[in-house]
Formats: structure tokens, C-alpha cells, sequence
């Protein structure tokens, strides 16, 4: 109440007071009426249950239950009576009533004299004497109208609050006029001249109170200010007169400098952001490479790993590798053409049902553990002219935008369907938390996070640029329509093919999460390697082939990964940080808050090499941090080092 204005204080201390005032007025009056009812049925019931006995007195001392029972009969002249009973001196029930059509069930023994309620009744007993001898007892039960008396004068009282209340809210609005209007026209002045700066207005002095005497002294505030504002403003221009020059003299040489120090700065944060994003990608197939080929010129493993067959099929996976590493820098290579405005499509038709499908198959591990529910509908039939690789790179990048930056337990919709003849409209929709018109207008800036950059979801700010251009570049249009508080929805609109599109050929890799025995008769410790990149785990399946104290697990994600630790208890986690369903370092902390597995060491297997990505694992908990390539050397101390610890921690 006190944070609004003068006059909504002033109507607000009034209607308070009054309020107290009546329902203290009305609760005395309550109580006391409630009082007085209960004391004057009391009396009324005890006085009935007197007369009752005196009456039937002559009837208990001759046994005559027919009088005794005509006696009780003369108590449906007062309705309010529900049921009576006469109980002998050796407190047998002698004689009931009760009145008609009711449903109650007197005791069968007397019970205690006294004044008590029952429910909604009120229930009196009461002893007859004759001289002196105890001869029966009165049991009256009767109805205890008190509650409904209660709720019957909360309704007048609440009657009378509202009409007292609308009563004084007139009479404080019309009154508080008197004293609000003076001190109004001050507030008037007061934000006039802070508008328009025009410190020679003055407050009108209505009254010879302390309302006049506040008057009085802020108009001589308003003079004083204005003389001095005068003085300043004079001063001012003097000043400015002579800085003009000089700076005119340095805005051009600034300007210049400015523009070339943000384009400056502009390319170093992007080269950084770039080499940082593409450090994992190009490290991984290079682990592989080096470590097959360090395999191929030494000796370490066992003989069958010299065997020609195994050889062989260590250059397959050199070749793989190098292949992938072929396909990364092309990629690249194609970012850049983007940028630059040249960039090679393959327009084809593509069936929107099997995109979206695949990106579902992508997505939804992440949307699971998040908390957000995917839907994608993959019925619609349409078939769109686009590049299948960058549709899918588009469509990826909407989602997992949309699942980032979503609220808790929300939801993302993926949908396809035909926009007139000539189109197909793909639309994402989320629940998140919308985005305001000045965020909308920089939302396809390069480097602009909107503000998210220090938020919790990790991004470059180029995604929705890149994505912008592909679909420009596959001669479609992307837009965005948001509503604060309530989500987003981005549309993606390409051109419809008149041509079905060409059948998919999958590729089954089988299930690579799988089980690696050791050699018989060795003692075993549990090593868990939880790694995406088949090449690199089979590098490492190698290099421990012939530890035959070693029992090696392997699994191709986060997820995957921290259930079989919960499940097999390894002595050791080799853990890849950078996987597509759960990072390591999600997997990591997730191991290191459940007690079953917070004693594991965990080694970070990772191609970021970047120093603060390793002085911020090994912060989190990580045993060690080794960075791919691997070296053998350096995997097998390691290993040794956190087999050691667990050793002593179990001890």
C-alpha cells in the first residue's frame, strides 16, 4: 500500500482503519450475542429437564411406564427437542421419545449429569430426586443452532463491512481532495519542470499551513536553481567553444582507429572461436592416424597385433581416418566459402520425412536429458529441393537451439508441411522463454549471443547466421516469429520438388558398445572407455590388449557410459570429453555426485588441447587430462597411476 501514490495511501489508511474499527465492533457483538444464546438454551433445557422429572417423578416411583411415556409425548410442543428419555435409579432406559421421522439413538444406560455437545446437538442430563433419594434421570437432546447463528451473522457482518466500507471509501474521497490538491500541484510542478527543464515555474501556495510553508521553500529551491543553472549553462559554452575545436581536430584520427581496432578485434575473437569450435573435430581423426602408425613402426602389443591380417586392418583405419580428416577440412573449407558468398550445393529432392527422422535420431538423447519432449512429425510426404547434408546442418542447428535454450520440462515441435504448390514450410517451435523485438533485429548478427554469453549453454553466434545463408544459398527463406514469455517458432521455407526423392541407403555399424575379454587366467581390473569414435576406441583396445590384468569396457556415449559405471564398478573411467548425446564433463560430474561411483578416477581423453580447457577439467574432479594423439607411453602410466589410487581408496 505504501509504494502507490498519496491519494491511494490516504484511501488505504482509511479503509484499513474502518475495517478494524467493524470487525472488532462486530466481533463484540457476535461473541456476546453467541454467549447469550448458549447460556439462555442451556437454562431453557435444564429448566425443561427439571419440570420433566417433577412430572414423571410419580410415574418412576409406581413403575408406570404408559404415564411416563405420555408425560414424554408433551415434548413435541417444543420442536427444537430431537429426543428425550427417562432412565430408571438403577440407570435403565424407562421410557423415550423422539419425534417423528428421526433417526436417533438415545443410550441404554444413563449417562453422566452435565451439559454437553454432541455434533450439532446439544445434549442435557439431568437426576430426579425425591427426598432426598435418587429415583431416575432426564435425557434431553436437543438441536445446537450455534454454527448456523455463526454463519448467519457473518453474513451481516459482512453486509454491514461492505456497506460501511463503500460508505467511507466516498466520504475519504471526497474529503482527501482538501488535503491531496496542494500537495498535487507541487508534484505537477515538480515533474513539469524536470521535463522541460524550465526551473522558472513556481508552486501556487494554497494554504497557510506546513502545506504553505513546503510550498514556499520549494519555489525558493526552483530560483535558486535557476540562477545557478544560468551561471552553469554560461560557463558551458565557454567550455564547449574551446573543446569544439580540439576535438574536431581528433574525431577524424579516432574514428579511424576505432574502426580499425574493432575490425581487429572482431578477427581475432573470430579466429580463436573458430580454432577453439574445430580443435576436437580435427584432433580425433588425428588420434587415430598417429596411433595406428605408432602401432605399425614399434612393438608395442602383443604378437598378434605384427600379423599381417592385423595390420592390415590398422591401415583401414588410417585410411578411415584420413578420409574423415578429409571430409572436416572440406567442411571447413565450405564455412569459409559461405562466408565469402561461394559455396557448392547439391540441390536434389529430398524426402522431408527422412530428414527428419535422422535429426530426431540425433536429437532426442539430448532433448531426454534435458527434460524437453520432441516431437517431430514424419508423415507429411513432402519433398523439398534442397542439399540434404545442409538441410539436415540446418535443421540440427534449429532444434538443438531450440532444446538449449528452452525452460525447464518444455516442449519442441518440428513440423513439415506444404506451403501452397510451389513451397515446403519446416517449423520449429519451442517453449522458451521468447525473445523481445531488439533481440529479433540482431538475431542473424554474426558473434551475437542476444546476451547469452554468460549464460550456462556454451555457442559460437555464428550458427544462425550459417544457417541463414544455406538456406538462402538453397534458394529459401528463414524467418522467426516470437512472443515473449511464450517461445519462439522459426520457419523454414524451401522450394518444393516435382521429382520424388532417390531411396536412402543405410549403413548398419552394428552396436558398438561391446564387451572386450582379457586373456584367461589373469587377474582383472575394470577399465571403462567411454569414447564416440570407434577408430579411437579400437586404438585403445589395442594398446591394452596385452594387459592381460585388464578387463576392457567400452561405450559410444556419456549416457551409455555412466549407466555401465553405475552397473560393472571399473576400477578406472577413460573418459572422451567431447560426445555428441553427453559431454564427458556432464558424464563426469554425474559419476562424481552418485556415492557408487564418486570414487572411480576418471582420465580425460580429448582432443582439445586448449590449456584452460585442461586446467578446467582437472579442476572438476578429472584424475588426469591427456589429449589426443595419444601417447602410448603416457596412456599406460597414467593408467597405472589411477589403478594405484583406486587400489588405495577400496583399502
Amino acid at each position: 500500500m505504501f509504494t502507490h501514490s498519496l491519494q491511494r495511501r490516504l484511501l488505504g489508511v482509511t479503509m484499513l482503519t474502518s475495517l478494524v474499527a467493524l470487525f472488532v465492533a462486530l466481533s463484540a457483538m457476535v461473541a456476546y450475542d453467541l454467549r447469550a444464546y448458549h447460556q439462555g438454551w442451556v437454562s431453557d433445557l435444564q429448566t425443561q429437564a427439571e419440570l420433566l422429572g417433577r412430572a414423571t417423578a410419580p410415574a418412576l416411583e409406581f413403575d408406570d411406564h404408559k404415564v411416563a411415556s405420555e408425560n414424554l409425548a408433551l415434548l413435541r410442543l417444543q420442536p427444537r427437542i430431537k429426543a428425550a428419555a427417562l432412565y430408571g435409579a438403577d440407570g435403565a432406559r424407562f421410557a423415550t421419545y423422539a419425534v417423528a421421522g428421526g433417526d436417533i439413538v438415545l443410550p441404554a444406560r444413563v449417562e453422566a449429569p452435565g451439559v454437553r455437545r454432541s455434533g450439532g446437538d446439544l445434549v442435557v442430563v439431568q437426576t430426579i430426586r425425591q427426598d432426598g433419594r435418587l429415583i431416575g434421570s432426564v435425557h434431553l437432546l436437543a438441536e445446537y443452532a450455534l454454527y448456523d447463528r455463526v454463519l448467519s451473522y457473518l453474513g451481516i457482518a459482512g453486509a454491514v463491512a461492505v456497506v460501511a466500507l463503500g460508505v467511507a471509501m466516498l466520504l475519504s474521497l471526497r474529503l482527501q481532495r482538501v488535503v491531496v490538491r496542494p500537495i498535487l500541484a507541487i508534484s505537477d510542478v515538480a515533474q513539469d519542470v524536470m521535463q522541460r527543464q524550465d526551473y522558472s515555474r513556481r508552486a501556487p501556495k494554497a494554504t497557510q499551513d506546513e502545506v504553505g510553508t513546503l510550498a514556499d521553500s520549494f519555489n525558493g529551491m526552483l530560483g535558486e536553481i535557476e540562477r545557478r543553472t544560468q551561471e552553469v549553462l554560461r560557463l558551458n559554452e565557454e567550455l564547449e567553444a574551446r573543446v569544439r575545436d580540439r576535438t574536431a581536430q581528433l574525431e577524424a584520427s579516432n574514428e579511424d582507429l576505432r574502426l580499425a581496432t574493432a575490425t581487429a578485434e572482431k578477427a581475432n575473437r573470430a579466429k580463436s572461436e573458430f580454432l577453439s569450435s574445430m580443435s576436437h573435430e580435427l584432433r580425433t581423426p588425428l588420434n587415430a592416424i598417429i596411433g595406428f602408425g605408432q602401432l605399425l613402426g614399434s612393438d608395442v602389443g602383443d604378437a598378434q597385433t605384427q600379423r599381417p591380417e592385423r595390420r592390415q586392418e590398422f591401415v583401414e583405419h588410417i585410411v578411415g581416418a584420413g578420409k574423415h580428416l578429409l571430409t572436416l577440412i572440406n567442411e571447413i573449407l565450405n564455412l569459409a566459402r559461405i562466408e565469402a558468398g561461394h559455396v557448392e550445393l547439391s540441390l536434389e529432392p529430398v524426402q522431408m520425412d527422412d530428414v527428419l527422422a535422422d535429426c530426431r535420431k540425433m536429437i532426442e538423447p539430448m532433448a531426454g536429458q534435458r527434460g524437453i519432449t520432441a516431437q517431430f512429425m514424419t508423415h507429411s510426404g513432402c519433398v523439398a529441393l534442397a542439399d540434404r547434408m545442409r538441410l539436415k546442418q540446418v535443421l540440427l542447428n534449429l532444434v538443438s537451439n531450440a532444446i538449449k535454450y528452452n525452460r525447464p520440462n518444455g516442449s519442441v515441435r518440428v513440423s513439415c508441411g506444404q506451403l501452397g504448390p510451389l513451397h515446403v514450410r519446416i517449423t520449429v517451435q519451442d517453449t522458451g522463454l521468447g525473445l523481445q523485438p531488439k533481440q529479433l533485429e540482431a538475431l542473424f548478427q554474426p558473434f551475437n549471443r542476444l546476451g547469452q554469453e554468460a549464460g550456462p549453454e556454451q555457442g559460437t553466434g555464428i550458427g544462425l547466421v550459417v544457417t541463414q545463408r544455406l538456406v538462402e544459398l538453397m534458394g529459401g527463406e528463414i524467418s522467426v516469429h516470437s512472443t515473449p514469455g511464450e517461445g519462439s517458432v522459426f520457419s523454414v521455407d524451401l522450394l518444393a520438388s516435382e521429382s520424388p526423392a532417390a531411396p536412402r541407403v543405410e549403413t548398419d555399424w552394428g552396436d558398438l558398445t561391446r564387451l572386450t575379454l582379457p586373456r584367461a587366467g589373469a587377474p582383472l581390473a575394470t577399465v571403462l572407455y567411454v569414447e564416440d569414435n570407434p577408430a579411437s576406441r579400437r586404438l585403445v583396445e589395442e594398446l591394452l590388449r596385452a594387459r592381460t590384468d585388464l578387463r576392457l569396457l567400452t561405450a559410444d556415449d556419456g549416457s551409455a557410459g555412466v549407466a555401465m559405471a553405475r552397473a560393472e564398478q571399473p576400477d578406472v573411467i577413460l573418459m572422451d570429453n567431447n560426445m555428441p548425446t553427453m559431454s564427458g564433463r556432464e558424464a563426469q560430474a554425474i559419476l562424481k555426485l552418485d556415492p557408487r561411483t564418486a570414487h572411480i578416477p576418471v582420465i580425460a581423453l580429448t582432443a582439445n588441447a586448449m590449456p584452460e580447457a585442461a586446467t578446467a577439467s582437472l579442476a572438476a574432479g578429472f584424475f588426469r587430462y591427456l589429449t589426443k594423439p595419444l601417447s602410448p607411453a603416457l596412456l599406460i602410466n597414467a593408467l597405472d597411476d589411477a589403478l594405484r589410487t583406486a587400489r588405495s581408496r577400496r583399502s
